[in-house]
């Protein structure tokens, strides 16, 4: 590519709305263009590397025996309505009408079309395992959109969902994607872990994330050193931190603690540990009539250790509360406990409840706890003795820096990481609503078992950036940068075997496979290395005339900023050693 025939236009200055290092380098180096809330244009350079990711999945996808196929941004709302999610996706699905009245809805997944693919197109077990993919543009309508194209409304995904005969046959699919999906990141040449996750609103019982390590990830990814044992924060299981519960040792005493609600207060002011208070978080569930009216509501009580915190996905997975919680209001905090928040315990309740503690917590003793009284805790709270066993004991809470593993294989340590793909088995979430059914061998009807596979394309390109870039700019990883050589003659304007040397170096590279670009414009040398520098663009081959007469050329990776030189006749060698 010569730059003279191409486009790109870079910033100088940080935009005064980038909120992170992805979107104020995209933005500077002229990748995207805001168009409005969460919606970008990609610019040339930004779309050379979106192809180039496209590029590395398809070959992946077709490579493990996925077929690919187009289905449409806008869907009819009665496929939603089938399962049911045209009201349970809420205000993140974008709903619109046609001329007629008719509704539709603006894609953010395609279970249901597919779905709806699959039960007129596959009719005999002859037929399974298929597995059709497609690269779509999406819509979610993100409360906030931020973050560029993070967390932006309109973004590019692959989804991919496999259909099978059996639960045996789901599983095979699941783990071809999964090593395919190992693949595709090994070649987008980023650092990324392989966690097990939530299935969230997809639904499904198995559940992979694939993060991009980046210390800037808003996700937490909790592994162990010692062992192969990783899961996202939501999932990753809490052990008990005792062995067993010791012997009550202290009396039950009422402690005045005047302005001290936290544990942490409460800790400091009586030169305990926060290990030994206990922390209450008051839920409800609503029981509804057939008119949807608040029939009754249930009160819950969760017991932490005062230094832990709660992980609601795990709560919301529990029998009673798998159906929908909230935080109980202040009035129904006060009728069940006789006091304001702050100093609230599971001993001696107003009204009953449902006590529900955390594994750790159902181990200790001579705990400390709120009083249901204000300004007043409880010291030297034992179960059995003071208040009753917990009606349920569970693991509630996130797991924290040092954990043991559950594996029993080491201590668990916590990074930072960045969503960009996720593999799901649905089993018959969905064919069981859609009724996408074959004939099995005995030619009796048998629902297909469905896995569904996504990687988020342009989310691809703000992970690589958080992961790789320093104080001049963007470090791409080889495969998916926007050129993977830029050639820039020093005063070619001027110097026709600098001109002549650069046009034979690009022709050279071209021939070679490389992708690569000459930087023709009439810049100093200062402003066209800082645009390269900022664009990130892998290897810089730099031509002057000093440096030619000598035999030499001047090289710089842009990683580390390492540059060397090499022989001229040794060019094409040097600059594959230095990709």
């Amino acid at each position: 590519m010569r730059i003279s025939h191409f486009h790109f236009q870079t910033l100088k200055e940080d935009p005064a709305d980038a909120e992170v290092v992805s979107h104020r380098l995209m933005l500077r180096a002229a990748m995207i263009r805001r168009l409005g809330a969460g919606i970008y244009n990609y610019m040339p350079l930004g779309l050379r590397v979106i192809r180039k990711v496209e590029r590395i999945i398809r070959e992946e996808m077709d490579r493990s025996g996925a077929i690919e196929l187009l289905m449409p941004l806008v869907q009819p709302a009665e496929l939603w309505m089938e399962t049911g999610r045209w009201e349970k996706m809420g205000p993140e699905l974008l709903r619109v009408k046609d001329r007629h009245g008719r509704d539709f809805a603006i894609q953010p997944t395609s279970e249901e079309v597919i779905t709806d693919i699959a039960r007129q197109e596959l009719k005999s077990w002859r037929q399974l395992p298929k597995n059709f993919y497609h690269i779509q543009t999406k819509f979610r309508d993100e409360r906030r959109p931020r973050f560029g194209v993070m967390r932006g409304r309109e973004f590019t995904m692959k989804d991919a969902y496999s259909f099978d005969r059996d639960v045996a046959g789901a599983e095979k699919s699941y783990d071809n994607m999964f090593d395919c999906y190992c693949r595709i990141f090994d070649r987008l040449g980023l650092r990324y872990r392989s966690v097990a996750a939530d299935t969230g609103a997809i639904g499904g019982s198995r559940s992979h994330e694939f993060q991009v390590i980046a210390d800037t990830g808003e996700d937490a990814i909790v592994h162990c050193p010692q062992s192969d044992y990783a899961a996202n924060m939501e999932l990753a299981e809490a052990v008990a931190l005792l062995s067993d519960r010791k012997p009550a040792a202290q009396p039950m005493t009422l402690t005045p603690t005047p302005g001290k609600s936290t544990c942490a207060d409460v800790a400091a002011l009586l030169g305990l540990p926060i290990q030994q208070t206990v922390k209450s978080i008051v839920l409800a569930t609503d029981a509804r009539d057939e008119k949807g009216a608040v029939a009754a509501t249930r009160i819950w009580l969760l017991l932490l250790r005062g230094d832990h915190d709660l992980n609601e996905v795990k709560a919301g997975k529990l029998e009673g509360l798998d159906q929908g919680f909230r935080f109980a209001t202040v009035q129904e905090i006060e009728s069940h406990f006789g006091c304001k928040p702050g100093y609230l315990g599971p001993v001696a309740p107003v009204r009953p409840i449902t006590v529900i503690a955390d594994r750790t917590v159902a181990r200790m003793s001579d705990f400390i706890t709120g009083a249901n009284q204000w300004d007043h805790h409880l010291c030297g709270v034992n179960w059995g003795r003071d208040l009753p066993e917990p009606d349920q004991v569970a693991d509630i809470r996130n797991v924290v820096e040092g954990d043991p593993s559950p594996d029993g294989k080491g201590s668990l340590s916590i990074q930072r990481g960045i969503e960009v793909g996720h593999v799901f088995y649905l089993g018959t979430k969905y064919s069981e609503a859609m009724k996408a059914s074959y004939l099995d061998e005995n030619g009796k009807p048998a629902l297909m078992e469905m896995g569904c596979y996504g990687i988020g394309v342009t989310r691809i390109l703000g992970a690589a950036i958080e992961q790789g870039h320093d104080a001049k700019g963007i470090i791409w990883p080889a495969a998916i940068a926007p050129f993977e050589v830029v050639i820039c003659p020093v005063g070619a304007a001027k110097s026709d075997l600098v001109k002549a040397e650069a046009e034979a170096i690009y022709q050279e590279l071209i021939a070679a496979g490389i992708d690569v670009a000459l930087d023709d414009r009439d810049e100093r040398p200062g402003a066209m290395f800082a645009d390269w520098e900022l664009i990130g663009v892998p290897v810089r081959v730099t031509i002057g005339e000093r440096s030619l007469k000598e035999g030499k050329l001047e090289l710089l990776k842009r990683a580390g900023m390492a540059a060397s030189t090499c022989e001229r006749k040794d060019m094409l060698d040097a600059v594959r050693a230095l990709l």
